[in-house]
Parts: structure tokens; sequence; C-alpha cells
């Protein structure tokens, strides 16, 4: 298994942004500690630049911090763990993996936010609200994934803040929301799942660390449980993002959930 970790912050611009750098340390050598293997820090960018296109911090985005994270994974052995920063770290991951595996690939996005706008529909222009639409092949043609996640092969769970454009494009069959996530992507013809894991996921009264808290989450130990319910089928990488805190112990479970579920596929 191969744990990156990809501090990159310019994805959100929310007033806790900044700290997803020190959250992101922080959870990695957690991470390396109870799975056991070593970080690799993907060095990225701290700089901002100017709204583009809709899009905040667009040549960081698409610039130097890309090419660092393409770099890391020209040759992983095994499966990745990416461990951000903000939710746009997931852009590379999830696209490597689908250019590796196929159209079978389903990705199970675990997250309080869709995060299926494009830069027209985005209320903020933070690119972070924007990373799973771009895996799904639409929006920004600057960051649209190719070869993209098929239709109806992303899994929303423990999503409860949208947006009316992300509502829109649910109720399209571009993404689909369930409480049985392996069910759902087994359903939609995927044979192999990314797993996306942003903490925002958790009640902030659970764990308070996320960039963008909002009530009425689930807890750490509902999240382990979520995740090992993925264990049916062949894991082959994993993202957790958007953690601003320093004191991630009681995320132990979360990571030891991850690392079960890569393991075994």
């Amino acid at each position: 298994m191969l744990i990156n970790a990809v501090p990159q912050w310019q994805g959100a611009i929310s007033p806790r942004a900044k700290g997803l750098v020190e959250g992101c340390r922080a959870l990695s050598e957690l991470a390396g500690h109870v799975l056991g293997k070593p970080v690799h820090h993907v060095r990225q960018d701290a700089a901002t630049s100017d709204v583009v296109a809709g899009i905040a911090n667009r040549s960081v985005l698409t610039g130097t911090n890309r090419q660092l994270q393409l770099a890391a994974l020209e040759a992983p052995e095994g499966p990745v763990l990416t461990i951000g920063g903000d939710c746009g770290v997931e852009l590379v991951p999830v696209g490597v993996a689908r250019f590796r595996y196929g159209a079978t690939l389903g990705v199970a996005w675990f997250d309080a936010h869709a995060d299926l706008n494009t830069a027209d529909s985005s209320p903020s222009g933070a690119y972070h609200g924007m990373v799973l639409r771009s895996l799904l092949g639409e929006g920004d043609k600057e960051f649209a994934a190719s070869p993209a996640i098929e239709r109806g092969r992303a899994a929303l769970f423990g999503t409860r803040s949208l947006d009316s454009a992300e509502e829109e494009a649910i109720a399209s069959g571009l993404a689909v929301r369930s409480g049985d996530v392996a069910g759902a992507l087994n359903a939609a013809g995927a044979d192999r799942v990314y797993l996306h894991v942003d903490v925002d996921i958790l009640d902030p009264e659970e764990f308070p660390g996320v960039n963008y808290p909002e009530p009425g989450g689930i807890t750490i130990a509902e999240l382990a449980e979520a995740i090992d319910g993925l264990s049916g089928m062949e894991v082959v990488g994993a993202g957790i993002t958007e953690c601003v805190g320093t004191e991630v112990a009681a995320l132990e479970p979360v990571l030891a959930a991850v690392g079960r579920v890569l393991m075994e596929g």
C-alpha cells in the first residue's frame, strides 16, 4: 500500500481552508502509524491564484500541484491511500484508477456534500465542490476526467447538504444516493471501487476538526461500519480529505477500516 499525503488547500476557500495543510500532516502521520506503512509527502504549491472561468485558484490547481500528484502515481505498488488536503486532491487518483481499471470502476463518495457542482452552478467558485462532477466527465474541460466514471457508478453516502444543481444531477441519474453503497454499485455494474471519505460526513460534535462542518452527521463508529460494508468489493484506492484538526487520534477506527478494505482488495 502507498500512502500519499497531499496538503493542497486551494480547492477550498472557506475560513478554515488553510488549516487543511496541518490537518493533512497530522492525519497522514496517524495513517502511517495505524497502517504500518511509510508516508510519501507530495509537495504542493501553497500559493493562490485568480478566479478564472468561475474557479478559484485555477492556475495553481491545474499546474504544478496536479503534475506532482501525477508523478507520485506513476508506478504505485498495490492500492493507494491519498490523504488530503481538500477534496480536489481526488481528481488525480480517481482519474488514474479509472484509466487503469476500466469502465466498471465505481466510486463510493462518503461526504456531507455531493461535490456535483460545475463552475456555472457553484455558489462559491471553490473547486472542492465540483470534483465529483469532473470525475463524471462534466463541467470545465480542463478538469473533466477522460475517461470518466460512468453515469450512475458514483454512490453518495451520508450526503446531507446539496445545492439545486446537484439535486438535478442526481435526479438525472448521474449519481445515486444510497444507504447501501455496495448494493448500489453492484446494481450499477461496478466491479471495483474507489472510496472517498470527507471527514465532514461526521457530525461536528463527534469530530470538530473538519473544514466545512454540517450538522446531523454520523458517528465515527458508524463511518467505520459503513466502510467495512465495502469489504465484499475490490477496493482499489481510497482518499480521506478535509481534515483541519491536528487532534486526530479519534479517527484511528476510520483509518483501520480503510486499511482493511484496501488490503482485502
